[in-house]
């Protein structure tokens, strides 16, 4: 796999250090967003972003408002992939045009797999 760069957008940093080790265990990259609000900022600084992993629970701003912003008023065109615990709403997040879903814990053997499908184009909806 060539090189990727992850945006992460995760307020616990437990949850972002597995997703961290996942991509390091495949050659990517990553930059970690803990504060939903500040991807305005951030983003900006990016030369470029491969694949948004976004937690849809987060306080001040949630996921789904986040993906609005990400797709609507950024112009992120990567794809977006909701990584929660909260497998219950995998129908609204594709509803809403996430890309993607990865329930937490994400199975470390197959994250490989699912990030190749989810950078050649491929829907990946997966949970624990």
């Amino acid at each position: 796999m060539a090189e990727i760069h992850a945006l992460i957008i995760e307020n616990n940093p437990y949850n972002a250090e597995v997703l961290e080790r996942l991509l390091v265990s495949v050659g990517g990259s990553f930059t970690t967003v803990q504060d939903s609000t500040h991807v305005d900022s951030i983003i900006g600084t990016l030369d470029r972003v491969d694949v948004v992993f976004l937690d849809l629970e987060m306080p001040k701003r949630d996921g789904f408002e986040t993906l609005q912003i990400l797709r609507h008023d950024l112009g992120v065109s990567a794809p977006i992939v909701a990584y929660t615990v909260h497998t219950s709403e995998m129908e609204e997040a594709r509803a809403v045009g996430f890309d993607g879903f990865l329930g937490k814990p994400v199975d470390p053997a197959r994250f490989p797999d699912l990030l190749a499908h989810i950078l050649a184009g491929q829907s990946v909806w997966e949970t624990p």
